[in-house]
């Protein structure tokens, strides 16, 4: 199955498929870089907006002109603690993908 990327400027990257590696396609590697940048960029706006929600939930009461000093703390520290935990799955996700690739290669010794 094919989709259509759009490059920033909106132009369409036609005949690229979904997953390049499954697909036996080679590709410019200035494509592959491009396309991984904007994947990332992605990623990162998603975490951004998932945390914003979460904090928002979690901190604000009622809206107001300002933030007092109390909301602004609850925002602090819901932002330090979404990031802490974001780091502690992710490095916890490395552990577990390193440790199947030892026990793989070990087995296939």
């Amino acid at each position: 199955m094919r989709k259509p990327i759009h490059t920033r400027e909106g132009q369409e990257l036609h005949d690229l498929p979904m997953n390049m590696e499954n697909q036996g396609a080679t590709a410019d590697p200035q494509l592959q870089q491009f396309i991984e940048i904007e994947s990332q960029k992605q990623r990162f706006q998603q975490l951004v907006h998932q945390m914003t929600e979460v904090c928002w939930e979690k901190c604000m009461d009622k809206p107001g002109p300002k933030l007092d000093s109390r909301t602004e703390i609850c925002f602090v520290n819901c932002v330090e603690r979404f990031i802490d935990t974001s780091q502690f799955i992710l490095n916890r996700l490395e552990q577990t993908q390193r440790s199947k690739g030892s026990f793989s290669e070990s087995m296939s010794e």
